[in-house]
């Protein structure tokens, strides 16, 4: 009889934790009260422009272009992008080679603003890549595909590190690298931090 009924809260307790809503710690939602003030701001639909200024926000001298001589890029908007696999002499194997959608190939070249994680790839190499999820879930970790993170090419090399996971916004100018297989896919030229 014991065991029945331990078996029963087994069955109750495996129920109720997949009845929960975990999507949050791998897609965090922009009403979770540790987003950044511009997520929350776009979830209120508040222009960004016309949110207050904390002191942290004054901590990391950012740029001062304003964000409406950008235009947003979404996540969404990247992936319009489909993959074949095509096979590279020079390295005996087969990558996947994008074949750009047309909500991508309107984007290209456009002065643009995109919001997602940091994830610091090379240091020493100054290479940082902004991803649609956390580390955890990333391209780089199988969690996603190559539609998902734009390498960042700094304006000038007098921005600060990066830590891993600071869900940040950038703007630059969109290039699109359907042909070297040594750099990604997406590629935000000139970027710099954009101020909250």
């Amino acid at each position: 009889m014991l065991y029945l009924q331990r078996s029963l809260y087994a069955l109750l307790a495996i129920a109720a934790v997949a009845a929960l809503d975990l999507s949050s710690y791998c897609h965090p939602d922009e009403t979770a009260p540790d987003m950044p003030l511009i997520a929350k701001a776009r979830a209120a639909g508040t222009p960004a422009h016309s949110l207050p200024i904390t002191a942290e926000d004054k901590t990391t001298e950012v740029s001062a272009t304003p964000l409406t001589d950008y235009r947003e890029l979404t996540w969404a908007e990247l992936a319009d992008v489909d993959f074949k696999d095509v096979y590279l002499e020079e390295l005996d194997s087969y990558y996947w080679k994008p074949v750009f959608g047309p909500q991508v190939l309107a984007a290209e070249s456009d002065d643009v603003y995109i919001t997602g994680y940091v994830i610091p790839v090379d240091l020493d190499e100054d290479f940082y890549v902004l991803s649609r999820y956390p580390f955890a879930n990333c391209f780089f970790c199988g969690g996603a595909g190559p539609e998902s993170v734009v390498d960042l090419r700094f304006k000038d090399s007098g921005h600060r590190t990066y830590q891993t996971d600071e869900r940040l916004t950038f703007h630059g100018n969109l290039r699109l690298n359907a042909d070297d297989v040594y750099q990604m896919n997406y590629i935000l030229e000139g970027a710099e931090e954009h101020p909250l």
